[in-house]
């Protein structure tokens, strides 16, 4: 697995910030982005995707996740999440549990239109995770 140095870091800060600028999100207009560093070192991103069924819809950070998925990856190393409040705010509890999927202890990386960041991993905001060593 890739070194999460300062340089990916802030990198990987700046692409959830952008992404986020092409959520659709015209319901709530809260507009969020992520940027996923797989196990292999690619960057994967996403944005969330509303609904008029609010249900069916999807936020940024499973996005990311997905779509690193459907490339072949198979781990998560760091996940940085962009979201347009003035206090950074981690990831919803749903998240949580698909980060643990695929990086039990990566580090969630949460950040916003104001300097404020969060940095703590997975683990951290999900203990005693269910996964898929329990179903063996």
């Amino acid at each position: 697995m890739p070194t999460l140095t300062a340089p990916l870091r802030k990198r990987l800060i700046q692409l959830a910030r952008q992404t986020s600028k092409r959520a659709y999100a015209p319901y709530s207009h809260f507009q969020v982005g992520a940027a996923v560093l797989a196990g292999s070192g690619k960057v994967y991103t996403g944005c969330n995707v509303e609904n008029a069924s609010y249900g069916l819809c999807n936020c940024a950070e499973r996005t990311a996740i997905f779509s690193a998925i459907a490339a072949g990856e198979k781990k998560i190393q760091c996940i940085a999440v962009y979201t347009p409040t003035s206090t950074a705010t981690p990831p919803c509890g749903a998240c949580r549990q698909v980060i643990n999927e695929f990086g039990p202890t990566a580090t969630v990386i949460s950040t916003c239109k104001s300097t404020d960041l969060i940095e703590t991993t997975l683990d951290a905001l999900l203990p005693a995770a269910f996964g898929p060593e329990n179903l063996s």
